[in-house]
């Protein structure tokens, strides 16, 4: 997913307002982490958008399944780690204070045994008292099924439309996209991505974090339209 497509991946979600999420996330961070130092981790970190709203306050890591999104990130955001790897078994030999899943990221690992390995190893991954904030995917009743999406970015020298078609097989969602990209001096490209993420339900979800010994909650007003948020600290 988006490996031909990550230099254009900040353009699809142009309309996407990075730092007031940031804001808020950090004021959440404040009201909930107990341990003493700044280390955050961003999970699934993309293209460091998120992250670069965050690196004059904390000392951070991201990390992302794709390397060509990890070298977007590198290239955009200084004086953060950066580095390749899978949230479901990712290894880093370091704890942290905080730890971010966001913009639905966690959605991609499909099934409840994936999300219970992924909560356990962020579980690993943070210290005592420290904050885990998961932006969550759509659970089933809440996903639209059937309906067809279009997003533009209708730039001077790039032009794109993205089209998707959804549907759901058991607790998976799925969605096919068609991108056509039109680049100045350049022929039209068009590139076909499958998403598939996993509908967790949020009492399974609550189910998950308990047993990684996080006391947890979830606020339905996060930072997208019926998403939420589920905070977690670590016991």
């Amino acid at each position: 997913m988006y490996k031909e497509l990550a230099n254009y991946y900040d353009l699809i979600y142009y309309w996407k307002d990075y730092k007031t999420e940031a804001d808020t996330i950090k004021k959440l961070i404040k009201r909930y982490k107990k341990s003493d130092e700044k280390r955050l981790l961003d999970v699934g970190c993309g293209t460091g958008m998120h992250i670069k709203y965050f690196k004059d306050d904390f000392s951070c890591t991201g990390i992302d399944i794709n390397n060509e999104m990890v070298e977007v990130a590198k290239s955009k955001v200084n004086d953060v780690i950066f580095q390749q790897g899978d949230m479901i078994n990712f290894n880093l030999k370091t704890s942290f204070d905080v730890i971010l899943c966001l913009f639905s990221s966690i959605g991609y690992v499909k099934t409840y045994s994936n999300l219970e390995k992924t909560i356990t190893n962020f579980a690993i991954h943070l210290k005592k008292g420290g904050v885990l904030i998961v932006e969550p995917w759509f659970t089933k009743s809440a996903f639209w099924v059937g309906m067809p999406g279009m997003t533009i970015y209708d730039g001077e020298a790039v032009k794109i439309a993205r089209l998707n078609t959804t549907k759901v097989e058991g607790d998976l969602s799925i969605m096919e996209m068609h991108y056509l990209i039109a680049e100045k001096n350049q022929d039209i490209k068009h590139f076909v991505d499958i998403h598939e993420l996993g509908l967790f339900e949020h009492d399974k979800t609550f189910e998950i974090m308990k047993k990684a010994n996080f006391e947890s909650e979830f606020l339905k007003d996060g930072l997208m339209k019926d998403r939420g948020l589920f905070i977690g600290v670590k016991l």
